[in-house]
């Protein structure tokens, strides 16, 4: 009877991870985490590179991120304290990170620090590193071989798999029905660094020789769905599906810094390399995160290392990362990579996301910098871009003795707030209902369409006085140059607009005036969401809203808050 029993509850467990574990679901144009059949999103933040590998370390973290309100930890977890010695696992270290996140109520995204980390492979194990032999790298032009293991190497590929897959079989036995561990990383910015490709003998053949069959094979099926950069590059060498990769998308171009579209940054000093090294980084992480996938299939991505203008060539940032220049080779070689992340610390941080959205790629930011900034960003994204989740790096740092300042925390008070909003804005997203909004010194207003309004939206700044033709009082503020606003707005079918930002005026005007050309506030109050449901503070009017000649009509946001407002229309008598 006992094993009857015995067998019964192993049944229940593996029905449990076939149809409860973490996925991707879609919701309208939004692509959603669910955990435990119900979507979340991600109120993240990352731990330093090392902090979880110490549990002592740790003991003294977690209270603070419990305090700041994080609801998700992103930790990594790494090749050499997984298999230190060839073949024989040890998840302590993987244990300890579970058991911890579970005692605090948190969830994780694990980080899989194994081939590469930021492009350098000095998170493999001594058995792997000091067999270069068995375990080839990636070599300059010259020959001279990197610290960075080779992705033509199917030893190296293997060897990882192979530890990558005792760890989720290693989840899937601990956490299966508790759903601690949300997502997977495979990899930490990944891509070839110091020269534009690897010039191993293997790579030199790829190289020289006809792209891969498969890719040939995507580019027919998909030529008129195919990234801008890539399409653009494509059509000018004659739309070939077969041929060697100069042939295919020609020889890279010493030229510039090239705009090549609205989302679309595009670099034209070595993009064929990029592209090939692109295909063959997909390709081993792909594998990687396909084996794993057979022992427990939750989602799984990879994060990229941007480029930018001091360092535009591929080469200069990891040439073959995950970015959206590249996006298709990993569509083409990398099926089981669910998303493609960006790092962001460069300041076009909102021509970044919407260069990432595209092809149905879900928008997940899991290393970014933290403050007012973050949060404008944050509220922005979530409405405009469906954003599955936000993560600041290294919080663990600001975690030990948080207790005290949560409470003033920028990104803490906004975590708050939003944490019982979430079915709110989960509803909302991937629906025309609901927009999202950033503005700062250098873009200081925009407008939306919604309903029958335009809601034009202006960010809140100190007075400058050196634009009123004098001398600013003594002790009087200069305008701040890094003074931000963002949010996002739902409109009800009822014709409610329910607005959540900081530092900004949000103010409405009729899209058609016709013979009602003047709107007044009906209704405004603030409150905010807990546990799901509205609960109404104050109802606003007088001095704390915009509603005279002089000003317009709409609302004042000068800090984070959720406001109601609805509109009524009236004309001449």
């Amino acid at each position: 009877m006992r094993k009857a029993l015995s067998i019964l509850a192993a049944l229940i467990v593996a029905a449990t991870s076939l149809s409860g574990q973490p996925a991707f679901r879609k919701h309208g144009d939004a692509t959603q985490l669910t955990v435990n059949g119900k979507p979340m999103l991600l109120l993240a933040g990352e731990l330093g590179n090392s902090a979880s590998s110490s549990e002592a370390y740790m003991k003294d973290v977690w209270p603070g991120l419990k305090a700041l309100n994080y609801n998700t930890i992103l930790a990594a977890v790494t090749w050499e304290m997984i298999e230190p010695q060839e073949g024989s696992f040890d998840f302590s270290s993987v244990d300890h990170l579970i058991k911890s996140a579970r005692e605090y109520d948190i969830k994780l995204v694990l980080l899989w620090f194994a081939s590469w980390k930021n492009a350098a492979s000095t998170y493999i194990p001594v058995w792997v590193k000091t067999d270069f032999k068995r375990f080839p790298r990636a070599e300059e032009g010259s020959g001279r071989p990197l610290e960075i293991l080779s992705t033509f190497s199917d030893n190296n590929m293997k060897a990882d798999a192979k530890a990558f897959s005792a760890l989720m079989r290693h989840i899937r036995e601990v956490d299966t029905a508790q759903q601690t561990v949300l997502m997977i990383q495979v990899e930490n910015e990944p891509g070839i660094l110091t020269t534009p490709r690897d010039f191993c003998p293997e790579a030199n053949a790829a190289f020289n020789g006809p792209i891969p069959k498969e890719l040939g094979e995507y580019l027919k099926k998909n030529r008129n769905n195919l990234t801008p950069t890539l399409a653009k590059v494509w059509k000018e060498n004659g739309s070939k599906t077969s041929g060697t990769w100069e042939e295919v998308f020609g020889k890279s171009k010493i030229g510039g810094w090239e705009h090549t579209g609205e989302r679309d940054w595009h670099d034209m000093y070595y993009y064929t390399e990029e592209l090939f090294m692109g295909y063959y980084y997909a390709r081993y992480m792909g594998y990687i995160a396909a084996e794993g996938k057979k022992e427990y299939d939750i989602p799984m991505y990879c994060n990229a290392w941007l480029k930018g203008p001091d360092y535009p060539w591929t080469g200069m940032h990891p040439g073959g990362g995950p970015l959206p220049s590249v996006m298709d080779m990993y569509h083409c070689a990398a099926p089981a990579i669910d998303m493609l992340s960006p790092d962001i610390y460069i300041p076009n941080f909102t021509e970044i996301v919407e260069w990432y959205d595209q092809l149905g790629n879900p928008i997940f930011i899991p290393e970014t910098s933290s403050g007012s900034l973050g949060v404008s960003r944050m509220l922005w994204a979530m409405g405009e871009h469906n954003l599955i989740g936000f993560s600041p790096f290294g919080v663990d740092r600001s975690a030990r003795g948080a207790d005290k300042r949560a409470i003033t925390e920028p990104l803490a008070l906004a975590y708050a707030h939003l944490d019982g909003m979430q079915d709110f804005i989960l509803a909302n997203q991937g629906t025309d209902a609901m927009r999202g909004f950033f503005v700062d010194v250098e873009h200081p207003s925009c407008s939306l369409e919604m309903g029958e309004y335009i809601v034009n939206i202006d960010l809140v700044m100190p007075r400058n006085y050196a634009t009123m033709g004098g001398p600013a009082p003594t002790g009087a503020r200069q305008v701040d140059n890094s003074a931000n606003g963002g949010g996002f707005i739902v409109l009800s079918p009822s014709g409610e607009y329910t607005v959540t930002a900081q530092n900004v005026n949000v103010k409405f005007a009729p899209k058609d005036p016709g013979k009602l050309p003047y709107i007044g506030i009906a209704t405004l109050e603030e409150g905010e969401y807990i546990d799901g449901k509205w609960v109404k503070g104050r109802t606003l009017n007088g001095d704390e809203i915009h509603a005279s000649i002089f000003t317009g009509t709409g609302l004042k946001m000068n800090s984070l808050g959720t406001q109601k407002v609805t509109l009524y229309r009236y004309g001449k008598r």
